[in-house]
């Protein structure tokens, strides 16, 4: 399977990225904009494409799996603690907010069969491969 990540602001995000660099201090957070990429791996073998996606503190509840034209799309919130809103924190590093992450599916994968589940915070996407048609072979008589 071909991963393409979407990223529909990476050149934004490179250059704001580059302007932080240049002046030693981010002009905003990711975690001010409310955007987060949750980390991917992808696993292909002879029957199915496997996603396992880290969404640690995320509510299954709040997660949206679509499938699309060949596109899987997956995104959901990760919401504010109430302890993070207490006083008292001195650092918050977790990030807090919606996120979406788009892969584009080959034209082996059967959407129509397509299950997730969340295992201790990773959510684990199966997407099983349509049955491959064999070449058929074709003898030749001598006439």
């Amino acid at each position: 399977m071909t991963v393409v990540r979407y990223e529909s602001w990476a050149l934004v995000n490179r250059l704001q990225k580059d302007i932080d660099r240049l002046f030693g201090a981010p002009l905003s957070t990711a975690a001010d904009s409310g955007a987060w990429l949750p980390p991917v791996d992808i696993h292909e073998d002879a029957n199915q494409f496997l996603l396992h996606v880290d969404l640690p503190g995320v509510d299954p509840k709040a997660v949206e799996i679509t499938s699309e034209q060949g596109v899987l799309m997956i995104r959901g919130q990760r919401a504010e603690s109430h302890q993070a809103a207490a006083e008292g924190y001195r650092r918050v590093e977790r990030i807090k907010g919606e996120f979406q992450r788009r892969f584009s599916l080959p034209d082996s994968a059967n959407t129509q069969n397509i299950t997730a589940k969340t295992v201790n915070g990773v959510l684990e996407i199966s997407i099983p491969k349509l049955p491959q048609l064999q070449p058929q072979r074709i003898t030749v008589e001598a006439a």
